[in-house]
């Protein structure tokens, strides 16, 4: 086996599996090595924004899940499910990520709705984030899948820097223009 082109891990929101086994696929199928955490509760999300339960290599943390205005869409667990201290909304907001996230240089893509509006992208940053990428607006499904395989696949196999691959699958159409990357300010 040769050694993978890159490294995806790709963290899965409730109902956004079947798009996430596609996403797999294609990006498998480019060589590049990915892994996989299926979310059930808050608490899971926590573990891996807070870095405690990430791969060891990764170039990029593709978190897959519906958004709804600038949040993250939470699975709803019954009252005696939820373990002690666990956040017990059914959406991740900004303020959320600014307490647990702590992803010192990693490059996040957030794939779902409204995941790329301001406030949440500025959290991300603010908690080390190099960069956060996603969709300012209600991003239509297939236009979705389409922006991260055509943004994978210029990076994979035409070997384009981050801002290439964002450049050109931004531009495939109105949809996929929905995409934002924000950049973390370099510090001297």
């Amino acid at each position: 086996m040769s050694r993978p082109e890159l490294y995806v891990h790709l963290v899965v929101g409730p109902d956004c599996d079947f798009e996430s086994m596609a996403i797999r696929a294609a990006l498998e199928s480019f060589g590049a090595g990915v892994t996989l955490d299926l979310i059930g509760r808050p608490n899971d999300l926590i573990d891996i924004l807070s870095g405690n339960d990430l791969p060891h290599k990764m170039d990029y943390l593709l978190l897959n899940f519906h958004g709804d205005e600038g949040r993250f869409c939470l699975p709803e667990l019954g009252e005696e499910v939820y373990e002690e201290n666990e956040p017990r909304s059914i959406y991740f907001e900004p303020q959320d990520v600014l307490t647990y996230c702590q992803l010192q240089g990693v490059k996040v893509i957030a794939a779902g709705c409204t995941l790329g509006w301001q406030q949440l992208a500025t959290a991300f940053l603010e908690s080390g984030c190099h960069s956060y990428l996603a969709p300012d607006d209600y991003i239509e499904g297939n236009a979705n899948l389409m922006f991260l395989i055509h943004f994978f696949y210029e990076i994979i196999t035409n070997h384009r820097s981050q801002q290439e691959a964002f450049e050109l699958a931004q531009a495939t159409d109105l949809e996929t223009a929905l995409y934002k990357l924000y950049l973390a300010e370099k510090r001297s």
